[in-house]
């Protein structure tokens, strides 16, 4: 075990039967010290003289989940969510790590004073340590800079249509300049990619039917942003990740670049790797999400991409709204899907009925999103580290019962399926933010790239 003679200044350990570390599961006490992991001992390990003993026994201590994706719109639209409610709802999850995206705030984050609001309504709201990411739009390439050396974890932008006006695409010139001007700090841009020309092309029909809703985002949509994006990539030498990968007919243009030395990630979310088309009622617009929730034969490649290495992480792309805005017509109905508090056991759920275990969970939904956002201090339980924790019971089983959400606006996907895992706590530097749904005030920190 790492770090086995460390006995200065412990002030915790954390034990049980399954701890998942950089090399496997194992019995193992972890030793705390001013919020920082100083050691991982034997299960048996004596206790140092004046340091507490948490034994949570068969419990599986997980590193805290690291979510990359998430839709906080606070300030400006508080009443679809708010750093309060959602990262309350983070830390019930086990999330103990969240990355606001920049838009469906207002003002979005696409300049240094825009940043400066947000981090000033988010100080005292939140319960997990929290990040931002800037915003590339056609007029702010002269804030890139500004933004990056202020400290946020990237850029996102949209290719396509994003939802709300205040946040415009970029057409391909657009993001040509974009992506030189953030390729010379080495920044990375993270992209919404769906080509508008294949989504103008595709039929449109409104109403409450899913299948007309899936018709009218092809894959074909995805895959080609996705070439576009792979070759701006590499002519430019920049840093790209994909967001919310939902057509698996994109994977192997994916793995193509990656072992072409294309510097391109890729993540995708629980309801892409959980949910089907052919489960979604009609006019059951609480499952809308762009791109789209599709087959189960999409969703079984997806899987395979996973295990292969070509999707990196797994984040929730948490974007909620008020439940008026759930129409029952998919068209103008709003897209997202509400899931901070529940990613864990939806993708556990999944994960071990198609023989994944936690160390998989681990690496998709911690260790890459920290690594993915540069946040060397999270990801993992070894020495060194922060000491954030989720505590999960993996045999336990619940009943999704949206009234026992953290989320603003209960309106959830998930309501009614059972799912297992339960998240029994919750610590954030060798804190206990969440006991079995009971949370703590707000302990999170304000996060700002440091590499």
């Amino acid at each position: 075990m790492r770090g086995e003679g460390v006995r200065v200044d412990v002030n915790l350990v954390l034990r049980s039967t399954r701890v998942i570390t950089p090399e496997g599961t194992r019995a193992a006490s972890i030793a705390v010290a001013g919020g920082t992991i100083a050691a991982v001992w034997p299960h048996d390990a004596e206790v140092p003289a004046g340091a507490r003993l948490e034994d949570v026994g068969d419990d599986v201590i997980l590193p805290g989940l690291v979510d990359t994706h998430v839709h906080v719109n606070d300030p400006g639209r508080t009443e679809w969510e708010g750093f309060h409610t959602a990262t309350r709802a983070a830390a019930a999850g086990g999330i103990t790590t969240l990355l606001d995206m920049p838009l469906n705030s207002l003002p979005p984050t696409t300049t240094v004073e825009h940043l400066r609001i947000k981090r000033e309504v988010a100080a005292p709201k939140a319960h997990v340590d929290t990040g931002f990411w800037g915003g590339a739009v056609p007029d702010n390439v002269k804030d890139l800079r500004p933004l990056h050396d202020a400290g946020v974890f990237g850029f996102k932008c949209f290719l396509s249509p994003s939802g709300v006006e205040e946040f415009p695409q970029l057409d391909q010139e657009q993001l040509a300049a974009s992506l030189a001007e953030i390729a010379g700090f080495d920044g990375l841009m993270i992209v919404h990619a769906e080509d508008p020309h294949e989504l103008d092309a595709a039929p449109q029909k409104p109403g409450p039917a899913y299948a007309d809703f899936l018709a009218s985002r092809p894959r074909i949509a995805e895959n080609t942003a996705i070439q576009n994006l792979i070759d701006q990539a590499r002519r430019l030498a920049a840093r790209v990740h994909v967001l919310h990968l939902s057509s698996s007919d994109a994977l192997p243009l994916i793995a193509a670049a990656k072992a072409e030395g294309v510097k391109i990630t890729v993540e995708s979310c629980p309801h892409f790797l959980t949910l089907t088309a052919e489960e979604i009622p009609d006019g059951a617009t609480e499952f809308k999400c762009c791109p789209p929730i599709r087959e189960a034969v999409n969703q079984d490649a997806l899987w395979e991409g996973l295990a292969d290495g070509t999707i990196d992480c797994i984040v929730s792309d948490h974007s909620p709204s008020t439940a008026d805005l759930k129409t029952g017509d998919f068209a103008s109905a709003w897209g997202g899907i509400s899931s901070l508090q529940l990613g864990l056991p939806a993708i556990w759920t999944e994960a071990r009925r198609r023989g994944h275990d936690l160390t998989d969970l681990a690496r998709w939904m911690s260790t890459n999103p920290a690594r993915l956002a540069g946040l060397d201090r999270k990801g993992a339980i070894e020495p060194g580290r922060d000491a954030d924790f989720a505590v999960l019971d993996p045999d336990a089983t619940f009943t999704v019962d949206p009234a026992r959400l953290q989320h603003r606006n209960r309106v959830t996907a998930y309501a009614g399926k059972t799912l297992h895992g339960v998240v029994t706590s919750t610590w954030l530097h060798g804190e206990r933010i969440n006991h079995r749904g009971t949370l703590t005030d707000p302990a999170g920190r304000l996060l700002e790239r440091t590499n």
